[in-house]
């Protein structure tokens, strides 16, 4: 054995146990009592929970938007994962018209050889279909590996939209080839519509960002997507869902037995639409917005029901003087807020403060991610998975500032948020890459995975 990790309480989204775990090149050999010790790394985890790292699968780094370039890299932001707990990151390369799903990423696979320090996978937001190229290459993108593709119903001067023919298309190619499609819901129209009348009344404080796509616009996009997607038969991952009605809509529909999959983010379970109303409410303007507190409430509710299958962060941070272009302005903020390395700590707090289970926390943040975009080797402690491991001091106290996080943004929205318990060490596939507020890995240690389509 290479390491065991003993006197832990392991945790999976069912059970809550006590038990030793052996690892071997990288995989879990064994879960049990009294292995061998010689030759092998020992870790105590006495009084700590043993748990799986974390997929967030929804970030972008180093990400052209808004007139610049989000402020993580690949290098930092999955260097910030691996000291949050979060030991596989997916990203979203944006095709462009002329571009291929596999040249775009294997564009980005040489950059994160040398620079991810977690496991990485890639989502491709497909912009234009190439006179149906893009159709024809999306099932050697599956056979890739490449088995996730995203839709924008809004960003159409960034020409990152797509109109409902081509959204029609992409889910039912998606159907046939083993894919999904994730969709940003929002409605552009109503958007554009709402931010021409607050240009006449010259009101453009960043809490009109908040109402210029406020409950009812995310709801349309929401419903109208799911309405497709239902029709079609095709399956549907929904994005950063914020708002109450698109949620209860989404939950309808999986009721029905429909393929929908709802993704929430911690922004959205912590702060409320008030935020735009602070001095500083122009660092926290992202799309869609914090909504009002009926809306948390829904998402809370919906967590702990199953209405809600994954915790994602929608990571894209600037920095300070960037969201200052927006101050007098808010269509000039760069739209993204950071989150990656404070997502499982922060949900793990909450299930510390009992607001849900630890079991229930694995669920949203590991073994759902993992399930759902066929990342077989991922997800859970179980023997013949990855060693992807996580030590949490449910004990620790811990207060995020942006001096002790890892990345490379000069602010974040959870500045001063203080929680219960959080990680203590970081294991990728066996190999320590965190402990005890150090990242202690090394660039280029992340793999690319290859993930199984339907």
């Amino acid at each position: 054995m290479d390491l065991i990790i003993k006197n832990g309480t392991i945790i999976s989204p069912t059970e809550t146990y006590q038990a030793d775990i052996a690892v071997a090149k990288g995989k879990i050999a064994a879960i049990g009592r009294d292995f061998p010790e010689e030759r092998a790394t020992v870790v105590d985890a006495r009084d700590k929970l043993v748990l799986p790292g974390a997929l967030d699968v929804h970030t972008h780094l180093a990400m052209p938007f808004g007139g610049t370039v989000s402020a993580d890299g690949y290098m930092s932001g999955t260097r910030a994962a691996a000291c949050g707990g979060v030991t596989t990151v997916f990203d979203y390369p944006v095709q462009r018209k002329g571009m291929s799903i596999l040249g775009l990423i294997e564009e980005k696979k040489s950059i994160c050889e040398a620079e991810a320090c977690v496991d990485y996978a890639f989502h491709c937001c497909i912009t234009d279909l190439n006179d149906g190229g893009i159709l024809t290459e999306m099932e050697q993108a599956v056979q890739e590996g490449i088995t996730s593709f995203k839709c924008f119903f809004v960003y159409k001067k960034e020409g990152m939209m797509v109109d409902d023919a081509t959204f029609a298309r992409l889910l039912l190619r998606a159907k046939d080839v083993g894919a999904v499609i994730n969709i940003h819901a929002e409605n552009p129209d109503l958007i554009d519509l709402n931010i021409e009348q607050f240009k006449k009344e010259g009101k453009m404080s960043p809490w009109y960002h908040y109402l210029s796509r406020p409950e009812y616009v995310e709801a349309e996009g929401d419903k109208r997507a799911i309405h497709w997607a239902k029709n079609f038969q095709s399956p549907l991952y929904i994005v950063h869902m914020a708002d109450k009605e698109g949620l209860e809509a989404a939950i309808d529909a999986k009721r029905e037995g429909h393929e929908i999959y709802v993704e929430t983010c911690p922004q959205y379970l912590e702060f409320t639409s008030e935020v735009y109303k602070r001095e500083d409410g122009r660092n926290f303007v992202c799309s869609p917005p914090m909504k009002g507190q009926e809306s948390q409430e829904a998402l809370w509710k919906a967590i702990k029901s199953g209405g809600i299958d994954t915790i994602a962060t929608d990571h894209c941070p600037f920095q300070s003087y960037e969201k200052d272009w927006g101050k007098d302005d808010f269509t000039k903020i760069p739209n993204g807020c950071a989150g990656i390395e404070t997502m499982y700590p922060y949900m793990l707090a909450a299930a510390n403060e009992g607001k849900l289970s630890f079991n229930k926390v694995v669920e949203l943040c590991s073994a759902n991610p993992a399930r759902i975009f066929g990342c077989t080797k991922k997800g859970s402690l179980t023997v013949g998975k990855d060693a992807d491991i996580v030590i949490y001091d449910p004990q620790k106290d811990f207060k995020i500032t942006v001096a002790a996080m890892h990345s490379d943004y000069d602010h974040t929205i959870w500045e001063g948020k203080e929680l219960h318990g959080y990680p203590v060490m970081t294991f990728l596939r066996g190999q320590l890459v965190y402990q005890d507020g150090k990242f202690v890995g090394k660039p280029g240690w992340g793999k690319f995975i290859k993930r199984a389509g339907r």
